[in-house]
């Protein structure tokens, strides 16, 4: 694991145990189930070996809190090396040396040394507590440590009404800003949260992205 003692910002809320056992673990409260992280391991999995054509050996995860997709993500590549990144200091002291999760936020990862090229980057349900300029910087930074596909699992200022779960510190964003922000970077759209590298996306055939 990367040896990184940085500050946890992410809009300066308490990333404890409390929060995650609330969102995420508690089965009255929690926003995902284990079976739909799962499903959505496999959909992303899948979309970028389609577009790398071989197996995904390398992901980082951003915002990743206690490793959910690392354990989903072995269980089909065991061999895959994964780097995890959370503000939680909790996460951290817990399961940091065990699941290789160092400390950081989204806005600390332009400025980490996280060893090479990734063919897989997750950022699942971060960015729209991200300021938006931090938002620009985050992705430019992807962009460029990214070998096959990114999914940016953002939600919009129309999903707004109809979203539960953990709504403090949003930052409202339209539809077409994301995707401003993201081409801006040189990702390119294949669907469902998904943006492949430009250097893939240039052999890719029309409709496979949108």
């Amino acid at each position: 694991m990367a040896s990184l003692q940085l500050p946890a910002h992410a809009g300066r809320k308490r990333y404890d145990e409390d929060y995650f056992e609330k969102w995420y673990r508690n089965p009255r409260t929690r926003v995902h189930t284990p079976e739909s992280v799962r499903r959505k391991v496999r959909m992303v999995l899948g979309v970028a070996e389609y577009f790398l054509q071989r197996e995904v050996r390398s992901v980082l995860d951003i915002g990743c809190g206690e490793g959910a997709w690392r354990g989903a993500l072995r269980k089909l590549r065991p061999h895959v090396r994964y780097q995890g990144i959370d503000p939680s200091e909790y996460v951290v002291r817990r399961f940091g040396r065990r699941r290789n999760i160092c400390l950081g936020s989204f806005e600390d990862v332009p400025g980490m040394r996280l060893g090479g090229k990734y063919d897989l980057i997750i950022c699942a349900d971060v960015l729209q507590y991200v300021p938006t300029l931090a938002v620009k910087r985050g992705v430019d930074h992807i962009a460029s440590v990214l070998n096959g596909v990114t999914f940016l699992e953002s939600y919009t200022s129309d999903d707004e009404d109809h979203m539960t779960g953990d709504l403090a510190g949003w930052h409202s964003r339209s539809k077409a800003q994301y995707r401003r922000l993201f081409s801006d970077a040189g990702l390119v759209a294949c669907g469902l949260h998904c943006y492949v590298a430009d250097t893939l996306a240039v052999k890719a055939v029309e409709l496979e992205l949108v």
